[in-house]
């Protein structure tokens, strides 16, 4: 008798154990994610070199994530010259920079670069890298805007270049177990998903602070803005009224980590945790271009993404290497919002998870938690219990070893390459046209256009002078 994936959720008797009855094809992921042929023809014993561009935060760990796959750190670029100088006394062989167009033009002996810098800065910097013939590993969201992800996809097809996205959950295992769960038929064909995520953790939903404070002598604040607009520097924000009637002094306005709120800068809660926790999504559904996106939001500005929102796509019938799939519709919910108990099968006091999944298929539903783990039927599931499927994907080496070994010329079927990060980061973001429009947007995904309207400089903004991808 075959083992169980999936143990009943309620302590009455189980349902009699089912065999397994289908089996997935062997095939890969999804075409959009096969192996580029790359321009380095190292062998896998040779050492890589890395840039690192953002060197503080999420920028240090992806740093010290590659250089503990085998790289070796010959160069550091990040706009804090404190936090430059933190990281350059980790990696004393590194030159130090403090504008990444100043580091291409004066350093040029590494072979992939690391861009962990905020959002508007993503595209960019990896351009300039791959148009040198660098493999890059960006941070997600890989983009800030859509053309963007369409255009950086393209360049790393024409250069040929080793590229992997930083959502790292998409090289665990738990995300293929789920895949090949949903692909051997778990629950049926899969006609709804909803997710969700506690964040934002940061200030969304306001307006421009009033004044201007003077720039840290170690901040190049100039460099920060980058593509963005001039506008004035502010540190904090004014003091505030507490609901206990206290006041309460604010956090920092845009440096550091405060600007992903900022819509000149970030691309709110959805660009920053749906790559993560839209990826089971998109990789098991094989989701493509949606038809249409429509967002109910509280609280957004101008100059911020809103406090909270619901978004909803609209996806078409899809001919997948798995199969036929019918028309499904994606539900993100943040700041707060959740899909109700009753659709998640839950009783009515309890209390879901602050980041997960919902699948609803025409046999049952699954639930999961931010990468595709600890995968359960709900309660009021149809289907109860699946045997284990077999492994039809590889199983990564590492989230950063993929990076390096890609560099080398090794490239794992199925990883976040460009290829496969170019559509899906399109398809998060475009979310935020109908956050940004407060209209449902139909959309024309091959011409990144919407049919019903205006939205082409949402979909790809313009630049500062002296900053081009």
């Amino acid at each position: 008798m075959s083992k169980t994936y999936f143990l009943p959720l309620s302590s009455s008797a189980a349902v009699t154990r089912r065999d397994f009855v289908h089996r997935s094809l062997l095939a890969s992921a999804l075409a959009a994610a096969s192996a580029p042929v790359l321009l380095r023809g190292q062998n896998l014993n040779s050492r890589v070199a890395i840039a690192g561009i953002g060197a503080g935060g999420k920028g240090a760990s992806d740093i010290k994530g590659i250089a503990d796959a085998g790289a070796d750190v010959v160069a550091l670029c990040d706009v804090d010259e404190v936090t430059l100088k933190k990281a350059g006394a980790l990696y004393p062989k590194a030159r130090l920079h403090r504008d990444y167009r100043k580091m291409f033009e004066a350093q040029k002996d590494f072979d992939g670069v690391s861009v962990s810098t905020p959002d508007h800065h993503h595209a960019l910097a990896a351009a300039l890298a791959m148009k040198l013939g660098k493999g890059a590993y960006v941070q997600k969201p890989l983009t800030h805007s859509v053309w963007e992800a369409r255009r950086l996809a393209e360049i790393a097809r024409e250069k040929k270049v080793a590229t992997l996205m930083g959502n790292q959950g998409h090289s665990g295992n738990d995300v293929r177990n789920f895949c090949e769960l949903i692909w051997a038929g778990a629950i049926g064909k899969v006609r709804e998903a909803h997710i969700w995520t506690n964040r934002p953790i940061w200030p969304q939903g306001r307006n421009r602070p009033a004044g201007e404070d003077a720039v840290p002598a170690n901040l190049d604040w100039d460099v920060f803005l980058g593509p963005a607009p001039m506008r004035p520097f502010k540190s904090t924000w004014p003091d505030e009224d507490a609901k206990d009637g206290k006041k309460r002094r604010g956090g920092n306005v845009y440096h550091p980590f405060a600007w992903r709120g900022w819509w000149d800068f970030g691309t709110g809660a959805l660009g920053d945790m749906a790559c993560h926790l839209m990826d089971p999504a998109f990789w098991a559904l094989h989701l493509g271009h949606a038809d249409s996106v429509a967002a109910v939001s509280d609280g957004a500005t101008s100059e911020m993404a809103p406090k909270s929102c619901v978004i909803t796509y609209q996806f078409p019938a899809r001919k997948t290497a798995h199969g036929e799939m019918p028309p499904v519709k994606i539900v993100w919910y943040d700041g707060g919002n959740k899909p109700t108990n009753e659709l998640l099968g839950l009783a009515g006091d309890a209390k879901s998870p602050d980041n997960g999944s919902l699948f609803i298929g025409e046999k049952g539903k699954i639930t999961c938690e931010t990468y595709g783990g600890a995968p359960k039927f709900t309660q009021d599931s149809k289907t109860k219990e699946f045997a284990k499927p077999d492994q039809t994907l590889d199983r990564s080496p590492g989230h950063h070893k993929e990076f390096v070994e890609a560099i080398q010329g090794k490239v794992l079927k199925g990883m976040a390459s460009l290829d496969y990060a170019g559509p899906f980061t399109e398809m998060v973001l475009m979310g935020n046209l109908a956050v940004r429009t407060g209209k449902k947007v139909d959309w024309d995904g091959p011409n990144m256009k919407a049919r019903n309207m205006d939205v082409s400089k949402l979909v790809k903004r313009d630049y500062r002078p002296g900053w081009t991808m």
